[in-house]
């Protein structure tokens, strides 16, 4: 009943205690928070994406108190839980395994290899490969980070005349962390896709033993002029035919990736080529979607994903049939600075919210929309169906949630729900 956990927040620490798992913590100096250390049953702090110093702390835990389970849920924790996987031979996912899901050009290498219909992708090392993707692939093309999240550093190469301006993007980032990504990882290499048209859904799935249960899939609202999620809402309001297409599509996928159990987050578009991968993450997801799967599905993720390796929860036969619909909405803002945030509290205490998260701090710059870190904050609420819960979630930001920002154009406007068609 001991878990090495490598990287948490108090709630997935407190719902490990709730299972009553015995917690090792390995936890980074930067996220450590007083309940973490009142909770967890060992705290060894320490930088966990660094192998180097994770690997004779996961030795020395080995040894006293012992441990069967090292588990990660946060991406920066992946690779070096799958390497204490590999040491001990605990036998959870390895880290080949997490690697094809963390590095975006592994993934695309290794599905190239044994998958006819891939989707193209190539490294981009040098200014004049965007011209020769471009001219193999066609526009528009895609150009991300291999290994980060939200958003951070996508770009839409729409045309050659686009080539310049995106490299000299990317050379800036390149090696940096910058101020604007508050996970721990650094931005270092870049690859090139095709673009994949179509609606964008996200599929949330637990695996028992290589049987990959799909829970939920995930509607995902965005806009063609960005990359930020606008708001996310399940059950996704598609046809039977359609979500058996995509559960198929997606239980294929996570068959080709090696991964056997565990919570994973894949995203996916449907297009004239069907369903098609865009990314995969083996841990949950973040936008408060696992929250948004619990209110409508009664189905905890994150509890699923501490408890299957110790037994400590049925196996799921199928695909759930919900209860309710759930919805996250954000909230954005002009260009300019936060004066006032108010309404958080009262907004939480309302019937059927499940959760409000508030990002921005007094004085902080709000930026043009361009990635998920522009977001000002969310509510995640549950109703009587999908539509009622994209209104409602609408409604309590509307009607509840004032944050104050004085826009670089001198006047104030308050905050609002991001639009989605």
């Amino acid at each position: 009943m001991n878990l090495l956990l490598v990287g948490a927040n108090d709630e997935w620490v407190r719902k490990a205690k709730d299972l009553g798992l015995t917690v090792l913590l390995l936890q980074h100096p930067s996220k450590l928070t007083p309940l973490q250390e009142e909770l967890a049953d060992v705290v060894h702090v320490l930088d966990y994406t660094e192998w180097a110093e994770v690997e004779p702390v996961a030795r020395r835990l080995r040894a006293e108190p012992g441990y069967e389970v090292a588990l990660s849920l946060t991406e920066p924790g992946l690779d070096n839980a799958g390497r204490i996987n590999d040491l001990f031979r605990l036998g959870g996912t390895g880290f080949e395994v997490t690697k094809r899901f963390r590095d975006k050009l592994t993934m695309r290498k290794h599905l190239a290899a044994i998958d006819p219909n891939a989707v193209g992708a190539q490294t981009l090392e040098q200014r004049e490969q965007l011209d020769a993707f471009g001219a193999r692939y066609g526009y528009p093309f895609i150009v991300k980070p291999n290994d980060a999240t939200a958003s951070i550093g996508v770009h839409q190469v729409n045309s050659p005349a686009d080539a310049d301006a995106i490299w000299a993007a990317v050379e800036r980032l390149r090696g940096t962390r910058t101020d604007r990504i508050s996970t721990l990882m650094l931005l270092q290499d870049f690859l090139m896709e095709e673009f994949v048209e179509g609606p964008e859904f996200s599929v949330e799935t637990f695996s028992f033993s290589g049987r990959h249960v799909v829970v939920a899939i995930t509607e995902k609202f965005t806009d063609d002029a960005h990359f930020a999620e606008l708001g996310h809402a399940v059950p996704a309001r598609l046809d039977v035919e359609t979500q058996d297409e995509v559960s198929a599509a997606v239980g294929s996928f996570l068959d080709l990736m090696g991964l056997r159990d565990g919570v994973s987050h894949t995203e996916i578009r449907i297009g004239a080529r069907g369903p098609q991968v865009i990314e995969s993450h083996n841990r949950g997801a973040g936008d408060a979607i696992t929250d948004l799967v619990q209110g409508a599905y009664g189905i905890d993720l994150i509890s699923y994903a501490l408890g299957w390796p110790f037994g400590l929860v049925p196996e799921l036969p199928g695909r759930p049939v919900p209860k309710a619909g759930a919805s996250t909405r954000f909230i954005v803002g002009v260009p300019g600075k936060v004066e006032s945030i108010d309404g958080a509290d009262e907004a939480r205490a309302q019937k059927g919210v499940l959760d409000v998260r508030i990002s921005a701090k007094v004085g902080d710059t709000v930026r043009t929309l361009r990635d998920n870190w522009d977001r000002l904050g969310l509510v995640a609420v549950v109703g009587a169906d999908t539509t009622d819960a994209i209104r409602r979630g609408a409604e309590l930001i509307g009607e509840t949630i004032r944050i104050k920002v004085a826009g670089d154009d001198g006047e104030t406007r308050f905050a609002h729900v991001a639009e989605v068609a």
